[in-house]
């Protein structure tokens, strides 16, 4: 049996999907997180599968995510649609409510976020709402675990018996007898479609071209169903859709006057917050800040210290197997397989874990506040300068962490157009996978601002993003950008299970590559350096296989001031996956984890390390957001273009930044002086933005 589960975005849906299923779906307070269905079997009753439905607002089909969610409930045909509503937002939950219960499929209602509504002193009239909408319902606070088996097990009732919702004529006024008119024309196709009457006379009235495809209606039908909603029209003095809205927000306004009591003190926080944090003025340098912040403690010296523990951890169990491994006499060829293969490659990767853990606690708290909604508001209008909707700015935000979920959310983006745009500036949003190269090298070469200079190139990244963004809006297939509705989400203390959950599932997926997609091209680089083209084991790596490999690209790369065939040899198997550079570049220099920043140091000039890191910044993603990033073109075409012109413009930046470096010098002062003015080229831009009020 399956349930599907239904709700607005940020209304708790994946919290309760998790704690229903016991899965580990991410979470966060932040619209669109969920981009395409996932299911799991229910808790205790393997006989059910839960799908959590992408986050929408109506069953209108103007968003993908609508679209997904629709044919969902139409083709699968669930034996229970499990709505989730955020209490505090209560009205503006019913709309979709109302549109599920026209569909006369068996029902329960989540009252989620009741925990809030008691803290808004708030109460709600459970029995006087089940009465109005003919639909059980059940208070819960899922992030909080209350009231989730109360919930299960009103489902699963629900389900078994094929209780169908009481009420489904929720209609009055003109609205009321132009539905009805249509009913009655279309009850018997509406039957044959296996659709509600009720639900299909509503979308016929909204003029729903995919209803109308579906019941297959003849000219003479349409016509006189036009008549009828022409008529309604003209009575209510208004377009077919507002008449329809405006009877279902009526029949809202009753329902909440009768079951919800309000308090007074709702959301005033929020409001008092957004006054600043969404400030024309006060915005930017706030992000600024926070992000400044954020950087600090990830790569100052609270994340520094913990990565020399880290280290030292690492190179104390690295000697004592290297001297185990001595003294029990073991083959030369395994031994250095070992040590200097394994250990390694794999030691230099994991020696930035506390780095990336840093890096993802912050940003999940501020994601959990609800402040990176906010960052998305303020960017909106940036955006639109780009040419582009606003939506995009959610799955740019999501590249700062992995480009493959970024890239798959950029389908629910409402334009072609704005998907490709979109999915061609994502790989310039630094993803977490960088930060052991960035954090690696700017230890060696900025030991005293490697904060700052790792802050440049995330800053540096959005730049060129920019950039491309303005190129590619004069061409010719651009088009206005499409409107964004996003919500704000009200702020909130973060959970400590969900901050916890979403950092667990970082590092996890950094020690899942670390120990397979790392560990595999470790090996097969220690092979690639440790033998030559006849095969023959060799004591240094430059008459290796690999040397010859690289030496055959490296001309390519010196104008870069990467001269060192080994560094060409890293950037490729950064293909694979982004850490395996600095494994690689530790593999093949026979380096171990504390001897890391001495071998780096030897590899690279200042300049040519500058280089080095724009290269890494701008340069192709590994290959499962390449992949990805095929499945959204739905080509490889694009795909191609997409990935050369990435390799060129990584190598001109590249090249430009060498260049700049071995003019001008680089120094502290000269570093900061860069930084502050890029800081401040946003606050000139924003001051003349217009100011967008959030709704």
């Amino acid at each position: 049996m399956i349930i599907a589960l239904i709700g607005n975005q940020n209304s708790g849906k994946t919290t309760v999907f998790n704690q229903m299923t016991g899965r580990n779906q991410k979470v966060g307070n932040f619209p669109g997180v969920t981009v395409s269905k996932k299911d799991a079997p229910l808790r205790g009753h393997p006989e059910f599968t839960v799908v959590d439905l992408p986050g929408i607002y109506s069953l209108s089909p103007y968003s993908a995510e609508e679209v997904v969610t629709r044919d969902f409930l139409i083709d699968e045909k669930p034996d229970v649609i499990l709505s989730v509503i955020d209490t505090t937002q209560i009205e503006r939950s019913l709309y979709l409510c109302i549109q599920l219960i026209e569909m006369n499929i068996p029902m329960v209602i989540a009252l989620n976020m009741m925990d809030e509504m008691r803290l808004q002193g708030s109460h709600v009239h459970i029995e006087e709402l089940t009465e109005r909408l003919g639909v059980p319902l059940v208070p819960i606070s899922a992030s909080k675990n209350e009231g989730i088996s109360e919930l299960i097990d009103e489902t699963v009732r629900v389900a078994k018996a094929g209780q169908k919702p009481a009420k489904l004529d929720l209609c009055s006024g003109p609205a009321h007898r132009a539905i009805h008119a249509i009913m009655s024309l279309t009850e018997e196709r509406a039957s044959a479609a296996g659709l509600s009457s009720r639900y299909a006379a509503t979308k016929l009235a909204e003029r729903d071209p995919l209803i109308q495809e579906r019941l297959n209606l003849n000219l003479n039908e349409l016509e006189a169903i036009e008549q009828i909603i022409v008529l309604m029209e003209e009575e209510l003095l208004t377009d077919n859709l507002a008449a329809l809205a405006n009877m279902r927000y009526c029949f809202i306004d009753e329902v909440v006057s009768a079951g919800i009591h309000k308090g007074s003190g709702e959301n005033l926080l929020t409001q008092r917050l957004d006054r600043v944090l969404t400030n024309r003025f006060a915005a930017i340098p706030i992000f600024i800040l926070l992000m400044a912040l954020v950087f600090w403690v990830a790569f100052g010296l609270p994340g520094s210290w913990l990565a020399d523990q880290l280290t030292s951890g690492m190179g104390w169990l690295t000697g004592r197997i290297d001297s185990s491994l001595t003294a029990a006499g073991l083959n030369i060829v395994l031994h250095s397989l070992i040590v200097d293969g394994v250990l390694a490659g794999v030691g230099s990767v994991l020696s930035f874990l506390p780095l990336i853990a840093l890096l993802y606690l912050m940003l999940s708290i501020l994601e959990d506040s609800g402040y990176m909604a906010r960052v998305a508001f303020v960017m909106d209008s940036w955006m639109r300068r780009l040419g582009i909707s606003g939506a995009a700015i959610v799955p740019l935000i999501m590249g700062f962490g992995c480009s493959v979920p970024a890239i798959m959310a950029t389908r629910t983006l409402p334009s072609k157009r704005d998907r490709r745009l979109t999915n061609y500036m994502i790989p310039f949003m630094s993803c977490s996978a960088k930060v052991p190269i960035y954090g690696a090298i700017a230890a060696v070469f900025f030991p005293d601002h490697a904060g700052l200079v790792i802050a440049l190139l995330y800053l540096l990244g959005i730049y060129l993003a920019v950039l491309l963004g303005l190129g590619l809006r004069q061409r010719p297939d651009s088009s206005k950008a499409a409107p964004f509705i996003m919500e704000l989400p009200t702020y909130r203390f973060p959970s400590f299970l969900s901050v916890s959950r979403n950092l667990w599932q970082k590092i996890r997926d950094f020690l899942r590559r670390a120990f397979t997609i790392i560990l595999a091209v470790t090996v097969i680089i220690w092979f690639l350096s440790h033998f030559n083209r006849n095969l023959n084991f060799v004591s240094s790596s430059d008459d290796s296989l690999l040397a010859w490999l690289g030496s055959a690209i490296a001309p390519v790369f010196n104008p870069l001031g990467l001269n060192d065939w080994r560094i060409p040899a890293a950037l490729i198997s950064g293909f694979t996956a982004k850490e395996a550079v600095i494994s690689t570049l530790a593999v093949m220099s026979g380096a171990t984890v504390e001897t890391l920043g001495p071998t780096l140091a030897a590899l690279f000039t200042t300049p040519s390390a500058i280089a080095f890191l724009v290269y890494v910044l701008i340069y192709t993603p590994c290959a499962a957001a390449v992949t990805a990033a095929r499945n959204e073109f739905g080509n490889w075409r694009d795909t191609w273009i997409m990935i050369i012109f990435q390799l060129l413009a990584a190598w001109a930046v590249a090249f430009i930044a060498y260049g700049l470096a071995l003019l001008w010098g680089i120094s502290s002062a000269a570093t900061i002086s860069i930084i502050a003015a890029m800081l401040l080229l946003p606050l000139v831009l924003n001051y003349r933005a217009q100011r967008i009020q959030p709704v």
